[in-house]
This record gives C-alpha cells, sequence and structure tokens, in this order.
C-alpha cells in the first residue's frame, strides 16, 4: 500500500507521475555524484590514508532514502506501476541468497586475479563498511530496480529491454568504468545490474536484488579490503612496501661497514 498524504490525492494523477519521475531522475544523477560524497564505492581511504567525511556520506544515504520515499508518496500507483515492494516472500529469500552467494564466489575471483589472494581488511573498519554496503544496496536497487525499471516497463518497453537498459544505466551511474579503475568492476557492476533486474521482474519486487547485492557488495570488502574500486596495480601499501623492501639474497651494509670493507691508503 502507498504512502499518503493529506491533500496529494487531488494532484491530478499524470501531474504526480511527472513529479515522481523528476524525483527519480534525481536519484540518478545523485548516483553519479556518489564520490564526491565519499559513499557507494568511493568509501576508502585516499591516497593519504583519508577517510571521506562522515557526514556527507550520511547525507549521500539520507537523501536517497528520502527521494525514494518521495516517489512512493507522490506516485499514484507504485504498487502497480514501479516495483517499490519486496516481492514475493519465498522467491526473494531463496533467490536472493543465491544471487549473494554467486556474489561471494565472484568476489573472491576477483580478489585472486588482482592480489593473488584474498586481501582480509582490518577489523576495526567492518562495522562502517557493511553499513555503506546495505545502503549502498537498498538505495541502488530502489533507484534502479524499483524506479527505473518499472517506468521502462510501465510505458512498454521489453522486459528483457527494460532489464539490460537499466543495467547499463547503473553502470554509468557507479562510473567504475572510468579510466585507471579495474575492469573486472566493471562486469561485476553490470553483473549486479542484470541479476537483480532479472530477479525483480521475476518476483515483482526489489527483495530479492537487494539481499543479494548487499551481500554481494559486503563480500567484495572481505576479499578486497575496498569498497568496489580497487586500485591500480603497485598502488596499495602492502605493494609499495615490497618495492622498498630489500630483495631477498641482498645485504644491507651501512656506512661504517661500507667504510670497513674499504682499503685505506698506507696500509
Amino acid at each position: 500500500m502507498p504512502f499518503t498524504v493529506p491533500g496529494i490525492s487531488h494532484v491530478p494523477e499524470p501531474l504526480r507521475v511527472l513529479m515522481a519521475l523528476g524525483i527519480a531522475l534525481f536519484l540518478v544523477l545523485l548516483r553519479f555524484d556518489a564520490e564526491r560524497f565519499g559513499a557507494a564505492e568511493y568509501d576508502d581511504v585516499d591516497a593519504e590514508g583519508n577517510r571521506p567525511s562522515l557526514l556527507r556520506r550520511l547525507a549521500w544515504y539520507v537523501v536517497g532514502v528520502i527521494g525514494n520515499t518521495g516517489v512512493l508518496v507522490l506516485h499514484p500507483a507504485p504498487g502497480s506501476d514501479l516495483y517499490l515492494a519486496l516481492g514475493e516472500r519465498v522467491g526473494v529469500l531463496v533467490l536472493g541468497l543465491l544471487y549473494g552467494v554467486a556474489g561471494c564466489l565472484i568476489a573472491v575471483g576477483i580478489a585472486f586475479l588482482r592480489y593473488r589472494e584474498v586481501r582480509v581488511p582490518s577489523l576495526m573498519s567492518y562495522p562502517g563498511a557493511v553499513i555503506n554496503a546495505v545502503a549502498t544496496a537498498l538505495v541502488d536497487e530502489a533507484v534502479f530496480r524499483g524506479i527505473v525499471l518499472g517506468f521502462f516497463t510501465v510505458i512498454g518497453t521489453d522486459p528483457l529491454l527494460a532489464v539490460i537498459a537499466q543495467a547499463l544505466l547503473y553502470a554509468l551511474a557507479t562510473r567504475v568504468g572510468a579510466r585507471g579503475r579495474s575492469t573486472w568492476m566493471v562486469f561485476g557492476v553490470l553483473a549486479m545490474g542484470l541479476a537483480g533486474g532479472w530477479l525483480t521482474v521475476l518476483t515483482g519486487g526489489i527483495g530479492a536484488a537487494f539481499l543479494g547485492q548487499a551481500i554481494t557488495r559486503i563480500a567484495i570488502f572481505f576479499t578486497t579490503g575496498h569498497a568496489g574500486l580497487l586500485k591500480p596495480r603497485g598502488t596499495e601499501p602492502e605493494e609499495v612496501e615490497e618495492r622498498r623492501r630489500t630483495p631477498d639474497g641482498w645485504q644491507v651494509l651501512d656506512a661504517d661497514d661500507d667504510a670497513d670493507s674499504v682499503p685505506r691508503q698506507g696500509t
């Protein structure tokens, strides 16, 4: 059942649909701007080791939730025209968990392709990373699978084309394909968009897609130490330290040892 506010029922339905569409476009732009807020994939330390502002990250989550709530309130039929519902309960749990298991396997594969091992992050970073993963999954699924996919289907777009279109838009909005970023994450985000869209159409809601994406994002963090953007090769702290380390079999001579090894004149 959609939310209602006093007086909103007197607004003509076409105008309410246009208002909901405007908020949806704003939410897509908000996803493009996640880097500025340090949220979603960009919830990571910078080159100097500093984390993004907590207030800015919270602002991104709050604005995303408020925007989605606004669509629920304004749209005259969000339950039937859009996918802003959990969907069929059994399908949500079963398919969402299967999506999550597949996402965990993909996360491990990405970690081994990039680092040749599972790169476990520090324990202190777990709470914030889990909150970011869950909040990002909620905003993403509500916007792209709940609203954007719903608008595509309600105008008569073939469901398969609608799923592909919203997945491509989602990949563009995350900006993981920008120059210098991991190609593997581009495929990962596209896979999340396609899987989430298919499960949303199949179950009639975003519950399964939300559950699967949340598990996948948490798995990516646990296996790579990053929220979704892997650093270029040679830039991780352990890789920099390895370059500075003396090669195996070499011995470092200090100044005194080096001086003693040189014969003195007159002896």
